[in-house]
């Protein structure tokens, strides 16, 4: 059972950072892979098209049948002025009544298509994150290590959910807006094909003032989303770590950067917003130059009897109806730029290489008993550059074998060889003398515990905590792994026991009672191989010595490798390999090296050197850094 090495449950926010990814490099490819994803609610689609049409046909018939209205109210005006007739008030109510009709079906429709939609969108914004959940745990270690949490997070959290809003808003307005516009456009030549002539002049300045704006537009948003990122992950990292900051007197340097950042983002965001609340203005100016043409022109047509009154009342209703959807499609470009954008940094994920794949014979042990073998391992995480060379050593069944060395020495490196969050370049690590790498991920890690000096509680009661080593255990078995550990006293002594529920920031705890509790979870999980990083440096005498006795109940009778920081502490150890840049220099027990009087000799010694200055109050020690 693996043990996580984090001291706080909280590992980002919704607002996490954005830093590659966030501009759609490919507008055309992304928006094919989300086509196909949209492919599987083809038959909603096909409703959603029919009813968006059907809302928009009785948008669009309005203006006319209400254009006749207008003809018939205007002829009667001038009967009753020339003495030969009235105003027919029935045919003029049957008309608003048939648009009463058409309008509210038409807001019936739309009202359906809107809820169909907000299902689609919200159904895709669930399977993308499921698959990205199911893809974190799928992922190499190495991609962690080269990116951020928040930048993992802000795929889960603001991408999808850009997707999310805009599939929902921008796909139905493009099929109302397409739709409207052709449906319009035959209205109006149906009306006067001179009149439609003149109102589409100005559609190619319109075109091009829309091409233009939206080219320099997209590329301050762009900015503005990754600068977006770089706030966002900046805050997040701050309060995070708010404790260190302030005890190293960075709120100075941390205001700097967060200025620079925030500067920046008001610079492109304000552009970028300037440009796009252009284009509405202007495409409204552009729009009313056709209406005075429109007007004009059919003013010159009803004198001449060409057309009626109602018909130049539909027309202009018909050029409005026509101009807007042509704005909404402008705006929608926009729009679709941030979609592609958030949609490619999922999919880039979603396209990350994956571990490597299982082997499809996996050995299958029904116990082990804890034989070790590192077979002349090499290893870098750039495999021009390994960190690890030619490392060569067996622990034995129930060995105490711990690791020591400076820092960069590779003592961390064997832990994830171990573990198999990487793979080793050459060579084997072998356990039951079979090579990990033939053991399926799952099993072999259920072989192992680990107990770090950088511990990891969620927020959660102390008994799901420790329960964690092992989710099927019961009460009874999580309180006698409590006990093992030295921990039960302690829980105890709290008002709620088992069930006092641990914060999100571990604070409500001491070091030394959340690294009892990692223990405790490590005696639950049962493993047969141990991997111990030394975590009592930071806790009081009387603290210590209760780790360290759990930490030994907790090593008998298994196979542990101790990565030691303080050499005083694994004196007792069976094997102690010494590492030095890759490789293990020497090899032996604490009295044999230091009898040998070599580089673990020097080592040793170093941490208990005290120069002369001691004798005037000064001590100086040279401790040997942690991984």
């Amino acid at each position: 059972m693996m043990m996580h090495g984090r001291s706080r449950s909280g590992e980002g926010g919704p607002m996490a950072a954005m830093r590659k990814g966030d501009t759609a490099r490919n507008f055309k490819a992304t928006m094919r892979k989300l086509v196909s994803y949209l492919a599987a609610y083809k038959y909603k689609l096909i409703i959603v098209t029919i009813f968006a049409v059907a809302s928009t046909v009785f948008n669009i018939v309005g203006p006319k049948v209400l254009g006749n209205a207008t003809t018939k109210l205007f002829e009667g005006v001038l009967a009753e002025i020339a003495g030969t007739g009235s105003i027919d008030f029935d045919y003029i109510g049957r008309i608003l009544l048939i648009m009463l009709v058409l309008y509210v079906l038409s807001a019936l429709f739309a009202y359906i298509m809107g809820w169909i939609m907000a299902g689609v969108s919200t159904d895709i914004s669930y399977r993308f994150r499921q698959e990205i959940a199911a893809k974190i745990n799928k992922m190499p270690l190495s991609y962690f290590d080269r990116n951020t949490q928040g930048e993992v997070l802000s795929r889960i959290t603001n991408d999808v959910d850009t997707v999310n809003q805009t599939l929902s808003q921008s796909l139905t307005q493009i099929i109302t807006s397409t739709i409207t516009v052709i449906g319009v456009l035959v209205m109006m030549f149906s009306i006067s094909w001179l009149m439609t002539i003149v109102a589409l002049v100005v559609i190619p300045l319109s075109l091009i003032v829309v091409s233009v704006i939206v080219r320099r537009s997209q590329v301050y948003f762009k900015e503005q989303q990754d600068y977006l990122g770089h706030v966002n992950g900046h805050v997040e990292e701050m309060f995070g770590g708010h404790r260190v900051m302030k005890a190293f007197n960075g709120e100075e340097r941390s205001i700097e950067k967060f200025e620079g950042y925030n500067t920046t983002l008001y610079s492109v965001a304000w552009k970028s917003q300037f440009l796009s609340g252009l284009m509405m203005p202007i495409m409204t100016f552009i729009g009313n130059l056709g209406y005075v043409a429109v007007v004009v022109v059919g003013g010159y047509l009803t004198v001449r009897n060409t057309i009626a009154v109602g018909d130049i009342q539909a027309f202009i209703q018909y050029v409005r109806n026509f101009n807007m959807p042509l704005m909404q499609l402008a705006n929608i470009s926009n729009v679709l730029q941030q979609t592609a954008a958030a949609a490619e940094r999922v999919f880039e994920f979603l396209e990350e290489p994956e571990e490597v794949r299982e082997t499809e014979t996996p050995v299958e042990l029904d116990s082990i008993e804890g034989h070790v073998e590192f077979r002349n391992v090499r290893f870098g995480y750039n495999p021009e550059e390994p960190v690890i060379h030619h490392l060569s050593a067996v622990a034995q069944p129930g060995q105490k074998v711990a690791i020591v060395g400076p820092t960069g020495a590779g003592k961390t490196t064997i832990v994830k060889l171990l573990m198999r969050f990487y793979d080793v370049d050459d060579g084997a690590i072998l356990v039951e003398g079979q090579d990990i790498r033939s053991f399926r991920r799952q099993d072999l890690r259920r072989w192992f515990g680990m107990v770090l000096q950088d511990t990891w509680l969620y927020n959660d009661t102390i008994m799901e905590n420790i329960r964690y080593g092992r989710p099927e255990a019961t009460d009874a078995e999580v309180e006698a792994a409590a006990q093992a550990a030295h921990v039960d006293h302690f829980v105890h002594t709290q008002p709620e026991g088992y069930q006092m529920v641990i914060n999100e920031e571990t604070t409500n705890i001491s070091q030394g009672q959340m690294q009892l509790l990692t223990i405790a979870r490590a005696v639950l999980a049962d493993p047969k191989i141990l991997i111990l990083d030394e975590a009592t440096s930071s806790v009081d005498t009387r603290t210590e010595v209760l780790i360290q006795k759990a930490m030994d109940r907790l090593m008998a009778n298994r196979t542990s490798f101790i990565i030691a920081h303080r050499l005083s502490t694994i004196r007792n150890a069976d094997l102690i390999l010494v590492m030095r840049d890759g490789d293990i220099v020497e090899q032996g027990t604490h009295e044999d090296l230091l009898e040998r009087g070599d580089f673990y000799a020097e080592l040793y010694n170093s941490q208990f050197e005290r120069p002369e200055a001691e004798e005037v109050g000064e001590v100086t020690a040279v401790p040997i850094p942690a991984d």
